[in-house]
């Protein structure tokens, strides 16, 4: 399912265009982008993420940041 951007450009979840079936919460690199500064969690609105992913994105940086990959307040 495809949102219309106020352009026209059809926008969708990042994981959905790349096909991604479950996200890894050892890839910090690609959780930090998707966590503020305060290391809260970026809302489905600001992220663009649709819910299915953005429950899995929670889960992975609860993970990651239970094994230490990750910090909880920067």
């Amino acid at each position: 399912m495809a949102r219309i951007a106020v352009y026209g450009r059809e926008t969708r979840c990042r994981f959905c265009r790349d096909k991604v079936s479950e996200i890894d919460y050892k890839d910090v690199y690609a959780l930090q982008k998707l966590v503020t500064g305060q290391g809260k969690l970026f809302s489905r609105k600001r992220s663009g993420n649709c819910a299915k992913h953005q429950r899995q994105l929670s889960r992975a940086v609860k993970r990651a940041r239970f094994m230490a990959l990750m910090s909880y307040v920067e």
